[in-house]
Parts: C-alpha cells; sequence; structure tokens
C-alpha cells in the first residue's frame, strides 16, 4: 500500500476522526491531567490507516508519538521477538497489533501491564482479556478470495476443510504461515481439527501444489495476477484492492459447520516498564480502544468490522458479525503448528 493513494487514504481516515469532537475533548482533558510525553508505538496495523490514527491523536494531545512499524512479509512476528529482546530495558510504551495471538502469547511472559480502560467499557467481555493486560477491536476475518469471473462463488466450499483437499488446494495461494494472521490461521486448524488431521491437511496443500506468498497482500495480487484461483486472506487485503478496481470477491469459511469463520481483532495494550510510564500509555490506549477509532478504521479502506454492535448498527454494516473463537486455546497450539508449517510447508 506505499503507493500515492496512501496519502488519499490517510486524509480519509484522519477525516472521519475528525468528526469525534465528544472523544476530543475528554482526550484533551485527560492530557491535561499530566505533562506531555513522548510514547513509542510498535504496531503491525497497515501503517497508513495506523499513522493517521496515531498524527490525530497527537494534534489532539500536544503528545508525540513515534511509530514503528513492521514489513508485511513481517506481520508481528518481528515485533514479537523485538519485544521479548527488550524485556529488561523496554522502549515501547503501547503495543497496537493487527492480531490477537502475539498479544497473548506476550501477556503470558509478563510482558504487558493489566490495564482496564473505561474507554472499552462497551466493548464485549469476549474480546477483552480477563486480567486485562489486553484488549480487541476493529476486526478482521480470514476470507477466501477469487475472482468471480474466474471462480463461479456458487461453487466455491463453506469450510476450510473442504479447501485444503486436492482439487482445491492445488489452486490455492496461502501466505507464509509463520507470520501475521495467517500463522494464528493455521494454529486455529490445529486446536479445532487436532494435530493429525491439521497436519494432514497442511500436507495436501504441500501435495497438491498450493502457492506459497511472502504475505496475505501477496497472496492477493497472485490471485489477481491469475498465478493462483483462489488465495486464503484477511479481509482488508480484498477490500482496499477492491477499491483500486480489482475484479475480487471473498466468502467467510468456517472451521466446521457448527464453528463461526476466523474472525481476528487487532489489540491495544500497555507494554510494562515503558518510557513514557504508565499514565501516558494509559491515556493513549484510551483512544485507540475507543468508538472513534474503531468507528474510523471501519469506514476507510480496510473496513475493519467493530466489535461494538452498537457501532455495526450504527454504520448500517450488514455483513458477518464477528464471533469470538477460543483465542487461548488457538494460542496455546502455536509451538506444534509452527513445527509443523516449517516441517511440511517451510522445508
Amino acid at each position: 500500500m506505499k503507493n500515492h493513494g496512501v496519502s488519499i487514504q490517510k486524509l480519509a481516515v484522519l477525516g472521519l476522526l475528525l468528526t469525534g469532537a465528544g472523544c476530543e475533548r475528554a482526550v484533551r482533558q485527560d492530557a491535561a491531567a499530566a505533562p506531555a510525553a513522548r510514547l513509542v508505538v510498535y504496531t503491525s496495523v497497515d501503517e497508513v490507516f495506523a499513522r493517521a490514527v496515531l498524527e490525530e491523536y497527537t494534534r489532539k494531545t500536544g503528545v508525540r508519538v513515534d511509530a514503528v512499524f513492521d514489513s508485511e512479509a513481517g506481520k508481528t512476528t518481528g515485533f514479537l521477538h523485538r519485544l521479548r529482546r527488550e524485556a529488561a530495558r523496554p522502549r515501547c510504551d503501547v503495543w497496537w497489533s493487527g492480531e490477537i495471538f502475539g498479544t497473548i502469547e506476550l501477556a503470558r511472559e509478563g510482558l504487558l501491564d493489566a490495564y482496564d480502560s473505561r474507554a472499552a467499557a462497551d466493548i464485549p467481555s469476549v474480546w477483552r482479556d480477563a486480567q486485562h493486560r489486553w484488549t480487541g477491536c476493529a476486526a478482521r476475518a480470514r476470507v477466501l478470495a477469487f475472482d468471480p469471473g474466474r471462480v463461479p462463488v456458487d461453487r466455491l466450499p463453506l469450510t476450510w476443510a473442504e479447501l485444503v483437499q486436492p482439487e482445491w488446494a492445488a489452486r490455492s495461494a496461502i501466505a507464509n504461515p509463520q507470520f501475521g494472521t495467517t500463522r494464528g490461521h493455521v494454529a486455529a486448524l490445529f486446536a479445532y481439527w487436532g494435530p493429525e488431521r491439521a497436519r494432514g491437511a497442511l500436507q495436501s496443500l504441500r501435495d497438491a501444489g498450493a502457492r506459497l506468498a511472502d504475505g496475505n497482500s501477496h497472496a492477493v495480487r497472485l490471485v489477481m495476477a491469475r498465478s493462483a484461483d483462489i488465495c486464503w486472506t484477511d479481509t482488508d487485503d480484498v477490500w482496499v484492492n477492491q477499491q483500486r478496481g480489482a475484479a475480487l470477491d471473498v466468502v467467510y469459511p468456517r472451521l466446521a459447520d457448527d464453528l463461526p469463520p476466523v474472525w481476528i481483532p487487532c489489540t491495544i495494550a500497555v507494554v510494562k516498564d515503558g518510557p513514557a510510564g504508565p499514565g501516558a500509555a494509559r491515556r493513549l490506549v484510551d483512544y485507540l480502544v475507543g468508538g472513534e477509532v474503531e468507528r474510523a478504521l471501519a469506514r476507510s479502506d480496510s473496513r475493519n468490522v467493530p466489535v461494538r454492535a452498537g457501532l455495526r448498527a450504527e454504520l448500517g454494516y450488514d455483513g458477518p458479525a464477528p464471533e469470538p473463537l477460543d483465542f487461548e486455546r488457538v494460542t496455546d497450539a502455536l509451538p506444534e503448528a509452527m513445527a509443523a508449517a516449517r516441517d511440511i510447508l517451510l522445508r
């Protein structure tokens, strides 16, 4: 997304944030309670959207926010290693992730501070950590993207179990499962299908010749270039390319008939012992978990879906509503899933 369209998308997000006058007053009042600070944010949310949000926070509060962004290929995983390396002397104040499973890992390792933000009080508890170490919002779904001119939608399977069968695996592209949301998706197969069946699914993808992409956006580009007929990806990578005129559509496969599609929220957390101190970090967290930012991300080209039902109603959203999996269970499956992915798909 690093092209001339970035400035247009950034301006659009800024315009949406400027409409939140009530929230702006609250943020200014909170900021007035303590001296301005310099904050450091590590974020795997797409830069074009995250930068606009953080710059607007600076405009409203006067607090400088230095954001560190990652690459498409290394989504989230590189930051996890960095936060662990810096644990003895943290350089980051707020962690704003485009997924949830790495955040749960950091929380379990004691790298995140507990903070129960009042700004998140209207977020259902299923999207918040019971120990208040992270808050989830602005969800994306794991979907199957395709060109409707080449693949009729009524022929597409509606479960991931069918999509790993040779007929469909041979026509697929999937991002490197060591990174980003694909990492969590593969772990969900292990958590809900069991290791033996999940390993069989990875083997089927390999044997059938599924294309391995550098990231989700690359997987979508393979479909656009006709190098693959379908791909496993996130909704935002499809919506952004639709806006640019690409012939793309999606279906929302389920892990099983009795399970929801795979929805992955963004997560926000205070990093333990961050350099700016907990007060300044918490004020930024209040802003990021608030309805104003979730509304802006929903209206942006990424079209993240609010986890707040009231916001979905306000925005007239009529698509599938986000439903959580057992995120702790999926995180438990990560080590075995990643080892299997290395052995089977990356060897």
